[in-house]
């Protein structure tokens, strides 16, 4: 449907295509392999913190994945929750977790955990019923 307005900001925004999960990372690859290999040293450090504070300790990786994907929602940053989605999904995570993490989003960010929370649900949902293909919509 073409809005009434198409150069308002209603108008541009209800023509935007939002994507997420594979739709997100896929063309981000090439441009992050791109810019690892500019700067090594750097991607090398973050791979190091990444490997340490998901490292198993007191909270498990689930616990831990739960967090970055919320904190992905609140950051609106499609990117990392479709990372947060996809490692949360292999980290154990069901439906039922995840849309209550998302519920305590809203609760601490308001109004944008409101758009970025049904886009982040749709994008673990994505990695779930691929890892869980005969699971249906039960998890």
């Amino acid at each position: 449907m073409t809005p009434c307005y198409p150069n308002t900001l209603w108008g541009i925004i209800s023509n935007m295509e939002h994507n997420h999960g594979t739709a997100v990372q896929e063309p981000l690859a090439p441009l992050a392999r791109n810019l690892r290999q500019a700067i090594p040293e750097v991607y090398a450090g973050f791979r190091e913190l990444h490997s340490s504070a998901m490292a198993d300790g007191a909270l498990p990786l689930k616990v831990k994945e739960l967090i970055a994907f919320t904190l992905s929602i609140g950051s609106q940053c499609d990117g990392c929750i479709a990372a947060h989605a996809r490692s949360a999904s292999r980290a154990g995570a069901t439906k039922e977790e995840v849309a209550e993490a998302i519920g305590v989003t809203f609760l601490m960010q308001g109004g944008p955990a409101t758009v970025y929370g049904p886009r982040a649900y749709d994008a673990f949902c994505e990695y779930y019923d691929a890892q869980h293909p005969s699971s249906g919509d039960a998890s």
